[in-house]
């Protein structure tokens, strides 16, 4: 058929739900009025590890408005049964309540239902729990790792022997916290054997299935509901225990209940970006051609689970070379377990990976940018695939040029101004595009008006606008005459909303329904004797502005509403699919980016400020660049917090953690971004998806903490190989 006139997609649109944020009016987890909801409060353990030897509730019972105290003595054991499909295979989860185990500080032991918060929150003071306490493992760098899972090709200790010129690092990256504007909450309700929770999820599917692991239920007796979330930044990608301890008060007190996480208790109630101690040893000839890199990676899990995160494979693909040996090796810990945080894998990966290739640039005196370029490849040597797309080449071009690169002087702390000393870094950045299957409900209703419905979620990127960009294209219709619903286990499922797959997966079994419906118009139009269109070529028939019209010829066509009211159809209704990635795929997939940084450091005092960033990014087809530049905005100042403030801090005496908190856990202000600004080179990667997208919600955050550490370096001569850069580590 004809392509479709595309007026939405490419367009810098306004968010669709932008008003009902700032008016107050899209709810969130905690503000869904529930008829008859009480309240919980959990009652977190004070030792990192040990054994509850007795909980007495008997004051929290006594204190008005207090329903209820479950914990593992009084709480039902959970079936927990097997279920393929869950986001935590079974006998690997925290179980909730049901044994006196204690595998972290502040798991949690019990928790108080009551009529009001009030009542809830001093009940929960009021519970007395002793312990048998135990010394906790939580110190990263006195642990015993666990096996390595490796990687290699050709021969990398001989390559580093034979090479010219080596560079033997270690890198240190402290644990972040996702700290999002929206607390952890969920409201539950039980009718009869059917469940209802609204969640703070970024995948309904996945707590879902979750709940119907844990409570022994069928997946449609179990409904999930999230229409917003207020940031979350990968925090939100698998259900925690406190939805579980929800569901099971509201089942026991036979009342809806409300639990909303205390800032606090997001520190150990929800994952974090684990710590990692990062060795590369690197080894090039003269002229910067690297030979072999040898990789040698710990990274911080829970001792109950093993969490693992993609920092490998950046290392096999991002530069040229001929030998690489990798060992990725977690270390457990009594600690709650990690979980994905934005750039996952990629973004610690690259603080290293592009720190050494400034530090090899510096000591071979060879531009950073020109040492790169000497080092691209040809195809995915870790596969020896062909890229689909890899235009960073020209991000380094454009990128160099709009940041004034030429006017960076290779010696450092050539250019002070006052007490400043100034510095300008960069860094390359890389992502895969993830993709996997996705299903979508198309609805075109009698009045010319369409909805579509997706299960998928939307914590901020703008999943409601730029769905409803691709539908309202696709259809031919305006954007106010689609309405796109997400955040609801009853539509059709999606993958999880992370790893910026959200736009390649669900956008394009939104496309795939949407053309389904504009097709079976089209051939109701062309096969109807009173039709205008009767008897013409399907592929030569567009739709505008929810009219019909062959391509060449406007004035010959009718509305969706004539053709469907002649028709006496009330809707036309498709279900539109996308399956993923073919078992065998031709081609590698990445999203790249240059990322540009200037730094002023405080000669005296060892502050460090940002003061201007540049991100140029190939990440294909952009659907809204309004929202493409909020999305680098973001990643951007995301990378500020990893690389100069975000760091948090352990107790090892007891594992509790010691700056649980926005005053002490530091993330940038206002006062703390500079000047940003980001690119998009024009393009596409149909290889990839049907719409040409890569994602963007991830590669816009990789390579920001290098670009800003080399800057550092280039002002100072300093070469700090640990994060956050504190001003300590300056002086």
């Amino acid at each position: 058929m004809s392509p479709q006139p595309q007026a939405a997609v490419g367009a810098p649109l306004s968010r669709v739900e932008g008003r009902l944020k700032v008016t107050g009016k899209a709810l969130y987890a905690a503000e869904h009025e529930v008829d008859g909801a009480v309240h919980a409060v959990i009652v977190d353990a004070s030792v990192g590890r040990g054994r509850i030897t007795s909980i007495d509730t008997r004051d929290a019972e006594a204190h008005p408005g207090v329903l209820r105290v479950l914990h593992h003595r009084n709480a039902p054991k959970l079936p927990y049964r097997d279920n393929s499909g869950s986001n935590n295979p079974p006998g690997r989860r925290l179980r909730v309540f049901q044994d006196d185990r204690v595998l972290f500080h502040g798991q949690p032991v019990a928790v108080v239902v009551a009529t009001t918060l009030e009542a809830a929150q001093h009940g929960a003071s009021l519970v007395e729990v002793s312990y048998e306490a135990e010394q906790p493992s939580t110190d990263f760098t006195e642990a015993e790792p666990g096996d390595p899972t490796n990687y290699a090709r050709g021969d990398a200790e001989a390559g580093l022997r034979s090479s010219a010129v080596r560079l033997d690092l270690t890198y240190k990256l402290a644990r972040n916290h996702h700290n999002p504007m929206e607390p952890h909450a969920t409201i539950a309700r039980w009718d009869g054997r059917k469940l209802t929770v609204w969640d703070k999820t970024q995948w309904v599917v996945g707590t879902q299935t979750e709940l119907s692991t844990v409570f022994d239920l069928p997946m449609d007796s179990v409904r999930v509901i999230s229409p917003f979330v207020g940031g979350a930044f990968g925090s939100g990608l698998r259900c925690w225990p406190h939805v579980v301890v929800a569901a099971l008060a509201a089942r026991e007190t036979g009342r809806p209940v409300k639990l909303v996480l205390s800032r606090r208790q997001m520190y150990f109630g929800t994952g974090f970006r684990p710590s990692y101690e990062y060795r590369l040893r690197l080894g090039s000839d003269r002229r910067g051609r690297l030979s072999a890199a040898v990789h040698d990676i710990d990274a911080e899990t829970s001792s109950y689970e093993a969490f693992t995160e993609a920092v490998l494979p950046a290392g096999q693909m991002l530069y040229s070379m001929p030998n690489v040996s990798q060992a990725y090796r977690t270390v457990p810990l009594d600690v709650n377990t990690p979980i994905w945080m934005r750039g996952p894998g990629f973004a610690t990966a690259s603080f290293v990976i592009e720190s050494a290739m400034d530090e090899l640039a510096h000591k071979l005196g060879i531009d950073p940018i020109e040492l790169r370029r000497r080092n691209e490849p040809a195809e995915d040597e870790s596969s020896g695939l062909p890229f689909s797309t890899r235009r960073l080449r020209e991000c380094y071009t454009v990128g160099a040029r709009e940041f004034g690169w030429h006017r960076r002087s290779p010696r450092p702390r050539s250019r002070r101004e006052g007490d400043w000393l100034i510095g300008l870094g960069m860094a390359a950045g890389v992502y895969d595009t993830a993709r996997n299957t996705a299903k979508a409900r198309v609805r075109l209703d009698a009045d010319g008006t369409a909805v579509v419905e997706a299960a998928s979620s939307d914590m901020g990127p703008g999943t409601y606008t730029s769905q409803t960009q691709v539908a309202a294209d696709a259809l031919g219709l305006t954007m106010r005459t689609v309405t796109f619903r997400l955040g609801d286990s009853l539509y059709p499922p999606t993958p999880p909303h992370g790893g910026s797959q959200t736009m390649a997966s669900v956008g394009s079994a939104v496309l795939d329904g949407c053309d389904k419906v504009r097709r079976q118009a089209i051939t109701l139009a062309i096969e109807d004797r009173e039709s205008p269109l009767y008897g013409a070529e399907a592929d030569d028939i567009v739709v505008r502005g929810g009219r019909l019209h062959v391509k060449n010829n406007p004035t010959r066509g009718e509305t969706y509403r004539t053709l469907l009211a002649r028709n006496n159809r009330t809707h036309l209704e498709s279900l539109g699919s996308f399956t993923g990635p073919s078992g065998s795929q031709r081609h590698s997939f990445y999203a790249y980016n240059a990322t540009f940084a200037e730094v002023a450091v405080d000669v005296t005092l060892g502050l460090v400020r940002v003061r201007r960033m540049l991100g140029v990014y190939d990440a294909g087809r952009i659907i809204s660049p309004k929202l493409a530049e909020s999305q680098a905005i973001g990643g951007i100042v995301g990378g500020i917090g990893t690389a100069l403030l975000e760091h948090t801090v352990t107790d090892h005496r007891d594992g509790r953690i010691v700056n649980a908190n926005l005053a002490d856990y530091l993330v940038p202000v206002n006062a703390d971004v500079p000047e940003v600004r980001a690119i998009y080179l024009d393009g596409e990667d149909r290889e990839a998806d049907p719409l040409g997208v890569k994602g963007l919600g991830e590669v816009v955050h990789v390579g920001v903490a290098p670009a800003i550490a080399n800057a550092v370096h280039n002002a100072t001569g300093r070469r700090i190989r640990q994060l956050p850069i504190t001003a300590e580590a300056l002086l």
